[in-house]
């Protein structure tokens, strides 16, 4: 990556932390998952509005705080999985994990979420970026576990 890339990947970070899109809390709330990464001090807090037989995200919005990383990466997971099934956002939790662990790139239509791809080479920084993804998974999985146990 150049020296104009990272410099642009850095402002979109920045804007996403400072002015997210997808702040705030749903209404109604379905589904309601807390994430903490005690390390660095991160909190994430995601709602979720799901659509009237619970398989479609109909929105999603998140409340938290901590460094830019992970609040942009809350913003752009929220607006990459708004509208879509909850079994291919589960598929896209596993795929984002991969991509910031170094093992793949996202294609379209969520390839600009590889801008997260950098911090593969700061470990710490993963937890950061990973926290609002892990935090959904959560969410997803289980209402749906405690469904079963019904």
């Amino acid at each position: 990556m150049n020296t104009n890339q990272r410099q642009h990947y850095q402002q979109i970070i920045l804007s996403h932390a400072r002015k997210p899109q997808h702040k705030g809390k749903t209404n109604p709330i379905h589904r309601q998952n807390q994430g903490e990464n005690p390390y660095c001090g991160d909190k994430v807090e995601l709602t979720l509005m799901l659509n009237e037989t619970e398989t479609k995200i109909e929105d999603i919005k998140f409340e938290g705080a901590g460094c830019a990383l992970c609040l942009a990466s809350a913003d752009l997971m929220a607006g990459a999985v708004k509208g879509k099934d909850v079994s291919a956002a589960l598929l896209m939790v596993e795929d984002f994990r991969k991509m910031v662990m170094g093992e793949s790139t996202l294609k379209p239509p969520l390839e600009k979420l590889n801008i997260m791809q950098s911090v593969s080479q700061f470990p710490m920084r993963v937890k950061c970026v990973t926290l609002a993804w892990h935090t959904l998974k959560g969410a997803l999985i289980a209402e749906k576990s405690d469904e079963k146990q019904l």
